[in-house]
This record gives structure tokens, sequence and C-alpha cells, in this order.
């Protein structure tokens, strides 16, 4: 709408200007046409009238809700300088003033098509995910044929087939197939992620070597990318402490500018300046319209939170965007943020006569056919040095293991219990192994070959993810003063994890730490005066999230997440907090240095305007007023697209 009457305005503008008697006395030319007094009367008004009418109704509307701010300015001035310049065609004043009247409201036009522009480019990230769902789905029927549906007739339940190059339809889980997952519209992480049956998938992602047969478990407002652009959006429209310093002080500039137009009237007016006293009023009224201040907050707000999304960081409450600049402790529940939360074989110790291989391959075929996540990182973990032997007779043994037949002979894979029940005894040579392995909090599992030998044991650990050490050494640089971990292990556990992420001696470990009790932890860092982030999983961590000044959520595919978080982490990359911290301070530094901008502006350029130094023949038109408003609004503008230099995600967060 800005652009369209913009650039009607323009050309009308063009000959009020060209045939305004004062612009042709500047510049030294005349013409003479018959009716070229008309010009500026009928063209000014159309532009007045077509042209300000945005910026009247605007001004209505916060006459009403009792709020006035930059329309009512607008209004204002375009109102005053056209009165003005209908009084002076009548002969009321000796005043060309039209051409004024229309560059005016031209130059207003343009800097508020700029200022939509550009936040209309910042909020072009929710288009852009709004995009990423396909329109149609190949919904697989019972008898196995596929038929093409609309994306919003799927139903949970349904069954969807994602080829190729596909993208999925909606949320749901794997089915059959298995293929790598292009995720980096939800996680910021551009490498490939893969997934098979049982894993869950998320609308938007794109199937990038191999078809799937998903099972629709979340469709329409109820997906993930559903749910992101929700918090985008909430984000990009929500005030914070800036903001609100931003509306204070338009409000107040309304008053000022009002009590500056009074007086600046009262005194010309008795210096026997009528004229002057109406131009000083209108270049008042339009020095004061506070276009910078208007887009300085919300123009950052929407590039900081779209930024964000991008990389994976979904921000939900601005004032808790703001508050992360100040945090001076970081909590992290281990398991599942710091941890991988799945054990993985750290280590292989055996006894006399069998090799490491060897060892770690019978254990491999007796776990082959277990559902147990210790059996399944064993198979793993064999299947890296060359796989498995077969096995036969499989049989699980509650509470202390499992046996099969490998080769003709029966073996046995479990812990302590299965030690006891079996009576045997450790071999020396294992026991400094698995003692020092026990005294860091890993799970011990030995393999026996029946009836009582020993061949060797394992050891598992919750594998520490290596970006969280990263993680722990940004947040140290950035000067946060404490960083904790909270855990319900054993404290051997939490201690190995603390030292393996390179803890010092202002960090703090929780350990042996109920889910019920971490809000009290959280509770007590900020008694101590500490301003804490809380990093978890969302779901048992929810009171703790809720309880610390910022909350942060490892992941967005849980509603308990996205209700009990400020902050998501999408890509569950414990380093998107230090990248946090690194936002919230860089766009809290351009909120503030846009304010200062605009309100220094403001500071200076109404005395001049009032005509303060007009004696020393220093003064300012309306036009080149509207020119210096304008030129305020692409100063902010510009400020804030340095926002993109801010460098987040995982791959950069260095």
């Amino acid at each position: 709408m800005f652009r369209r009457r913009f650039w009607f305005c323009l050309v009308l503008t063009a000959p009020v200007v060209v045939t305004s008697h004062m612009v042709m006395d500047w510049f030294g030319y005349r013409i003479e046409a018959p009716g070229l007094t008309w010009v500026g009367p009928v063209l000014g008004s159309v532009v007045f009238w077509w042209g300000g009418w945005p910026f009247l109704v605007g001004a209505v509307r916060e006459v009403r809700d009792r709020a006035p701010g930059m329309m009512l300015l607008v209004a204002m001035a375009i109102t005053v300088a056209y009165g003005a310049s209908l009084a002076t065609s009548l002969g009321a004043f000796d005043l060309d003033f039209w051409w004024e009247l229309a560059a005016l409201v031209t130059i207003m036009l343009l800097g508020h098509w700029q200022e939509m522009r550009a936040i209309g480019q910042a909020r072009g990230a929710l288009a852009a995910l709004a995009a990423l769902l396909p329109d149609r789905a190949e919904r697989v029927a019972e008898d196995g044929r596929t038929e093409p549906v609309p994306v919003t007739d799927l139903r949970v339940g349904d069954v969807v087939l994602v080829r190729p190059g596909g993208r999925v339809p909606a949320d749901g889980r794997v089915v059959d197939g298995a293929a790598e997952l292009d995720e980096s519209m939800i996680t910021g992480e551009s490498r490939p992620v893969p997934r098979s049956v049982g894993d869950r998938v998320v609308a938007g992602t794109v199937a990038a070597d191999s078809a799937l047969r998903v099972r629709v478990e979340a469709v329409g407002e109820r997906t993930t990318l559903a749910g992101i652009q929700r918090m985008v959006a909430e984000a990009q429209q929500s005030s914070g402490r800036a903001q609100l310093l931003a509306d204070r002080f338009a409000a107040a500039l309304f008053y000022v500018a009002m009590a500056t137009a009074v007086v600046t009237v009262l005194v010309w007016t008795l210096m026997g300046r009528g004229d002057e006293a109406v131009v000083r009023a209108v270049t008042v009224l339009v020095i004061a319209c506070p276009h910078a201040l208007g887009l300085a907050i919300p123009l950052v707000i929407a590039l900081s939170t779209a930024l964000a999304a991008k990389s994976g960081i979904l921000v939900k409450d601005r004032l808790a965007l703001e508050r992360m600049r100040t945090v001076d402790a970081v909590l992290f529940d281990k398991t599942g943020t710091l941890t991988r939360g799945e054990h993985v074989v750290t280590e292989v110790a055996a006894a006399s006569g069998i090799e490491h291989d060897e060892l770690l391959r019978l254990a491999a075929a007796v776990e082959s056919d277990s559902e147990h996540p210790m059996a399944r990182a064993i198979v793993a973990a064999a299947g890296e040095q060359g796989g498995t032997a077969p096995a036969t007779g499989f049989r699980a043994l509650p509470g202390r293991g499992v046996q099969a037949t490998v080769a003709g002979r029966e073996y046995a894979v479990g812990g302590p219990a299965l030690l006891r029940e079996l009576g045997v005894r450790l071999p020396d040579v294992l026991r400094d192994s698995t003692g020092r392995w026990t005294a860091r909090g890993a799970v011990v599992l030995y393999l026996v070959r029946r009836p009582d030998t020993v061949l060797g044991a394992l050891a598992l650990t919750d594998e520490v993810r290596p970006e969280a050490r990263e993680a722990v050494v940004e947040l140290r640089a950035q000067g946060v003063r404490t960083i904790a971990m909270i855990t319900g292990d054993a404290r051997p556990v939490a201690e190995s994890v603390a030292a393996d992420l390179g803890f010092g001696s202002g960090d703090e470990v929780f350990a042996e730490v109920l889910p019920a009790q971490k809000d009290a932890k959280v509770t007590d860092l900020r008694r101590r005066g500490l301003t804490v982030a809380m990093v978890g999983d969302g779901v048992n961590d929810a009171p703790a999230l809720a309880r610390a000044d910022v909350g942060i959520a490892i992941g967005a595919g849980t509603d308990v997440a996205i209700e009990s978080a400020a902050v998501v982490l999408a890509s569950s990359d414990p380093r998107g907090v230090a990248a946090v911290v690194r936002l919230s301070r860089a766009s809290y530094r351009k909120m503030l240095q846009n304010l200062a901008w605009a309100a220094g502006y403001n500071v200076v350029a109404l005395p001049l305007a009032a005509g303060v130094l007009a004696g020393a023949g220093l003064s300012l038109s309306p036009a080149v007023a509207a020119v210096l408003m304008s030129g305020s609004t692409i100063v902010v503008a510009l400020n804030a697209q340095l926002l993109r230099r801010v460098r987040l995600g995982a791959t950069n967060a260095g």
C-alpha cells in the first residue's frame, strides 16, 4: 500500500515542486503558463487526501485508543501544512507552501514503505517455514496402494509415503524404510540425520536418499513446524523492556512536540512573524515524527528472532532473551543435554587367552536378539569392528543378563548379579580395570563362558557430547561465572562427567537429585544472587525450567518443552546456550544504539525546527525536516541489519 501510494504521489509531487515560485527563485528559472497557480492546490490536495490518508486514519485510531504516537504526529504535521497551504491559496498567508506539503507526504510514504519492507523481510522467516510443508501427500491405503490427497485431509493414524527428495507432510514415526533426512529447517544443522523404523520424523524435513512410510501422529497446528511458527510470531510481536521504553518515549515525544509547537507559534507571532510561526510549527511537528523510534525496536526483534530460528534457536519470550545477557549461572541437566542419553561401549578388558575384538564379537553375538539399550550399544560397537558371530538359543535371565549359544558353546553376558549367581570369581587381571570403571560410574558387564570362566569385561557409559565441552568453554569465555550440572546419578558418575567437561573450581555439581528437587536447586542458586538459566529436556525438568530466570529446553518435539521454556534449542546442541547469550547481548546493544540515535536526533533537531538559531541563519524547512527524519530512519534500519553479522548455530558457534 505504501509503495503504491509513494510512486503515485512522487509523480504528482514533481510538477508541484517544479512550478513552485520559491523553487523557481532558488534555481533562477521561470515557467509561465495559463492555470499554473492551480497546479499546487489541485495536485497538492490529491497528495494530501490520497497519499496522507493512511496517516490520518492511524491518527484517529491513536486518539480513540488514547495512545498518541507516530501516526498522530505525522497526521498533525501534514494537516497543519495543508491548512496553511490552503490558506495561502486563498490569500490568508503570503506563502508558497504546496510543494513542501507534497514533498513531506511523499517522503513520509517512502519512510513507511521502507520500514514495512524491512520488517516484512525479517518476518519472512514465517512464510519460509510455511512454504516447507508440501501441499499434497501420498496416503497409503490398506491394500498398499497410494493415493494423492491434500495435506489438510491427513488424519492421525494415516500412513503416508515419502519418496526420495520429498518432504514429510506431517509429524509421525517411520513404520517402514530407512533414509537420511535433511532436518536443517528444524535444527539448523546442515548434516543429514539417519532415520529408520521407530524413529520420529517432523513435518517439512526432506528424505534425501530413500523412501519412507510414516504413520501420522500430528497434523495441522499440532505439528512441530506449526509450533515453531507460533513461537517465532509470538517472539516478534512481544515487547521487552527496550520496547516499553520506546513506547513511553514516543508518547512523551507527542506532548513535547505539541508543547514546542505551541510555544513556537506564540513566540514567532509575538515577534510579528505570523507566516514564520506557521512554518516553524509545521517543521517542529515533522521533526518530531518518531519514524526512527518506531522502527528502532520492532526491526531488531524481528531480525533477531528470524536469525535465531534459522539456526535452530526458537525464542518464545522476548523478556527472557533480554535477561539472557545478564545470566551469570547456567545449570545443565546431565542426561540428554550434556550427554547423549544413550550408553556406548567405551572400554574393553580381556582375560588372558582372548583378544579384545573377539571378546566384543562374542558379547555382541549373545546380545544380538536383545532389545535392551545396553545390548544395542554392544552390538553397535561390534559392528564398527567387523560384525558379530551367529548365535542360537537366546534366553533372557531377568535381573542378571542374557545367554546364548555361539559356535556350540554357551555364553552369558551380565553384571555382578550374574557372577554371584554362577558363583564365579573375577580374574585378578580384570580387577583393576573394572574397579576403575565402577569408580567413575560406568556400567560394567562381563562375558562368561559357561559354566564358570570369565572371559572379559566391557565398560558402558552415557557418552558426553563433544559439543558439550565446547559449550562450557564458550560460556566461560563469555563471562558466565558459574556452570553447574544437575543429575539423579550417583556422585562418582556426576564427578566423572564434570571432569570430562572441564568443570573448574567455580563450577558446581548437584548429584543424586530427584526430578522434584531440581527446582529447589534453581531457587538456591537464585538466592545467592545469581541470574540463572536452566537447560533441560523439558519433560522432567519442567518445574526447574519454569523456576529459572531463563528456561532453555533442548529439543523442539515436546509440548512440555514449548510450554515450560522461554527458549528452545531445536538442534539439541548445548552450544546453542552460548549462541543465545551472544544474540541477547547483540540485539540489546542494537536496541539501545537505535534508541540513543532516535532520542538524540530529536533532542538536537527540535530546537532547530523551532527556529532557535534562525537569527544565526540556521533554520529548517518542513521538506528538509522530512528528509532528515527519513535519513534517521535509514540509519536505524542499517544499524539493525548489522545483527546479521552475529554468529549463531552449532557449526559456527565459536
